[in-house]
């Protein structure tokens, strides 16, 4: 096999039985591995309708083709699911060193079915699969129980594990999935399909080798990126207080050019993606107060805080990920925030910083160091629990929440003790926190009293921290997405910096255009967005690392890698439509389940309905549903209805109708 193992594992946990099966050629070169292995797997295997949180649903935990071979940057994994939280398509993606030790154990993805008795570990070596008992690490965080599996299982090599913590056993809808004591695969819900099956963890310790079709070219690719990145250095003497600065340039700035996305290399390197704490308050991009407010609510004096010197500052010890060459991730001591009682954590992502900073109006840094490691702790998103403290906020603000219906807690903006007791109640499931712990949308619902206007999300999932009426092509992927809310999916600042015209024959060309014009609906908009979506696909199949794509296809050589891992000597544009079959599947899974497209269109608020009436966004509406309208029609989809016209999988017999 070339980059793939050829194999996956499945384990049906009702009943116990494991076995493996064996997959052609045909359906790597039509979907690769990662998520578009775990399309493939998903949609003939969960039958129309399926509980999310019932034996139906599958969870897969699935590698990418090029991790292990080599290639650098290529370390991701993804865990796939039926979504609890949007009701069709879930994925979550993850870094860390969880990635080459599902291929290490044979397989390209291993997928569970069924609910167990009792909580249970699957453990895997080069012997085989087997199922263990998990009660004695049932309750426990992700840190505690991964230092006891490990401990355990520590024979001949250390072992890496994936797991959920109190959030997943709860069945929270945005808890999700962590290795390497705080790495998570946060969004979809996926640690509440992980704990409704009772599957406390994964612990992998295989040792099989990986293979490569051309092992010196990918040598060759991955050494000439490597000291590309090596090469890129900030100057000492420039420190975080020039960002808000970068911000204003961005904000004022009346045309949009292409980027050579190398440069950011320097950037991560020294901050990691805290570099955007501060610029993207003042630029637009980070969201604020609910999405109601701006920049000038949340002014110096309280984004200065977060600036991200102020965050590597408590940084002992750079983190990277398997095959990383960057090290965007950091563990930094917090010994003196709290009781103590939590030593270290990784350090907090931007999304992380924004989502309790300027999100919920709050300027106290150590809070965010402190709930982002109870976070991690428990396994809960970040970005979903910051947006649903958000909306508990404002409901609060707005009278539609009294004292009576929070427990006593006084949720006002950037009250940090109310804030780190309401997310222990989410995570416990107690009194506000057991409606909460499920999302802005299904909270909204509950609670009622137009509490709905506060909710911001996209089909039930919360959106990420960069605000769509800064870049109205997030607004798009957002909406149109099959898991929808993501801001990894892509934007015109991605395309800008993918550059992906330079390979792509049909890809837009880029050279500078006026910002404006990113707010009228057109096919050329419409068609950057396809190509991002279907390059988004193509990297998550190989499990690239979105930070390395977004440093361009000049640099950054996915093709290349592809062909030289592969031998399949295929064109870009070929890979391209991988990448477009991919992103249908994924479409026509939700069709399956019966997803009406047009109900993952983002809230309101998001598009600027109404406009904000202060800061750099001041007026900016995005026209969302001609835009979503234009990409379903340049993506091959019904222009009316978000269908795909054609079913990649219409017809196909596959090995899984039937069930395990």
């Amino acid at each position: 096999m070339k980059g793939y193992t050829g194999k996956i594992l499945f384990v049906n946990l009702s009943n116990g039985t494991m076995k493996e099966h064996k997959l052609s050629e045909e359906v790597y070169e039509n979907y690769l591995s990662g998520v578009g292995l775990g399309a493939y797997v998903l949609y003939h295997t969960i039958p129309a309708y399926a509980d999310p949180l019932g034996p139906d649903n599958v969870l897969g935990l699935v590698s990418g083709l090029l991790t292990g071979t080599g290639s650098v940057m290529t370390g991701r994994w993804m865990a796939v699911c039926k979504s609890p939280l949007t009701g069709g398509w879930g994925d979550a993606n993850c870094g860390g060193t969880f990635s080459p030790a599902i291929k290490q154990c044979g397989y390209d993805g291993i997928f569970f079915k069924g609910i167990s008795e009792k909580p249970v570990y699957l453990y895997v070596d080069n012997k085989g699969p087997q199922i263990k008992d998990a009660s004695h690490v049932w309750g426990k965080d992700t840190v505690e129980a991964e230092e006891i599996l490990e401990k355990e299982n520590w024979v001949r090599k250390k072992p890496c594990i994936a797991l959920i913590g109190q959030a997943g056993e709860n069945c929270s809808l945005i808890s999700g999935i962590v290795n390497d004591r705080g790495r998570i695969a946060a969004r979809s819900g996926v640690g509440a399909v992980m704990g409704s099956k009772r599957l406390k963890a994964v612990v992998l310790a295989g040792s099989k080798a990986i293979s490569c079709e051309d092992p010196q070219g990918i040598r060759s690719i991955s050494k000439e990126y490597s000291e590309k990145v090596r090469k890129q250095n900030m100057p000492g003497i420039i420190g975080g207080s020039v960002l808000p600065m970068m911000g204003k340039v961005v904000m004022g700035g009346k045309n949009v050019s292409a980027v050579d996305g190398i440069m950011s290399a320097m950037m991560m390197k020294r901050w990691g993606t805290p570099v955007n704490n501060t610029m993207g308050v003042v630029s637009g991009d980070s969201p604020l107060k609910n999405w109601a407010g701006s920049v000038e609510d949340y002014d110096k004096s309280y984004y200065k805080n977060l600036n991200p010197d102020n965050i590597i500052n408590r940084e002992f010890q750079k983190y990277h990920c398997y095959s990383c060459v960057v090290g965007c991730g950091g563990i930094c001591n917090i010994d003196d925030i709290g009781d103590g009682k939590m030593k270290h954590t990784h350090k907090p992502e931007y999304e992380t910083c924004c989502a309790f900073g300027g999100l919920l109006m709050n300027k106290d840094l150590n809070m965010i160091f402190y709930i982002n490691e109870i976070l991690n702790r428990a396994g809960m998103d970040s970005i979903s629990a910051g947006a649903t403290a958000a909306f508990a906020i404002e409901c609060y603000e707005n009278g539609i929440l009294a004292k009576t219906d929070t427990d006593g807690l006084e949720l006002t903006w950037g009250n940090s003790e109310a804030i780190i007791k309401l997310i222990e109640k989410m995570i416990a499931r107690e009194g506000l926190g057991n409606i909460l712990a499920d999302g802005v949308k299904v909270a909204s619902a509950k609670i009622g009293k137009g509490s709905q206007r506060y909710a911001v999300h996209a089909g039930g999932q919360e959106p990420g921290m960069h605000d769509s009426r800064f870049d109205p092509m997030l607004g798009v992927h957002y909406s149109v997405e099959p898991t929808p809310g993501r801001h990894t999916i892509g934007s015109s600042q991605a395309y800008n910096i993918y550059q992906l015209w330079q390979k792509v024959t049909w890809a837009p060309k880029v050279i500078k255009y006026p910002k404006d014009e990113e707010y009228v609906p057109s096919d050329e908009e419409a068609l950057k967005a396809v190509a991002n979506s279907c390059y988004k696909q193509l990297y998550d199949g190989s499990g690239g690392c979105y930070f390395a794509a977004a440093m361009g296809v000049q640099h950054w050589k996915l093709f290349e890698m592809l062909n030289a891992v592969t031998g399949w000597n295929k064109s870009p544009d070929e890979y391209m439509e991988i990448g477009k079959r991919m992103q249908s599947l994924r479409q026509s899974f939700n069709i399956k389940h019966g997803v009406d497209p047009k109900s993952y269109k983002m809230a309101d608020r998001m598009a600027g309905i109404p406009p904000l009436k202060a800061g750099p966004l001041k007026g900016r509406t995005v026209l969302i549903d001609d835009m979503m309208r234009l990409y379903w029609k340049n993506m091959g989809w019904d222009e009316a209805t978000g269908v795909p016209l054609t079913n990649p999988e219409d017809g196909k017999v596959s090995l899984y109708e039937g069930g395990f």
